[in-house]
């Protein structure tokens, strides 16, 4: 599983990480997890506004933090 935190490195997608590596803890699985922060390669993605949360290659969360309760959902579809 691949997980992409898409941003410029604020404190939102420092949080979002945060966030994803505790819902990731909690089911016990051990994600890619990469931060995009190049605003070429954050455009190329398709997020309009950060933080953005893609999930193998699927975009599912853009403009807010998603709490580690609604990622754990996120995860648990893939």
């Amino acid at each position: 599983m691949e997980i992409k935190i898409v941003g410029p490195g604020c404190k939102n997608c420092q949080k979002l990480k945060e966030n994803v590596e505790t819902a990731a803890n909690d089911l016990g699985i051990t994600p890619s997890i990469t931060k995009v922060e190049d605003m070429a390669e954050i455009v190329k993605s398709g997020v309009m506004k950060t933080p953005g949360l893609i999930i193998d290659d699927k975009l599912v969360v853009s403009g807010r933090v998603a709490k580690p309760k609604e990622i754990k959902q996120l995860l648990q579809e893939k």
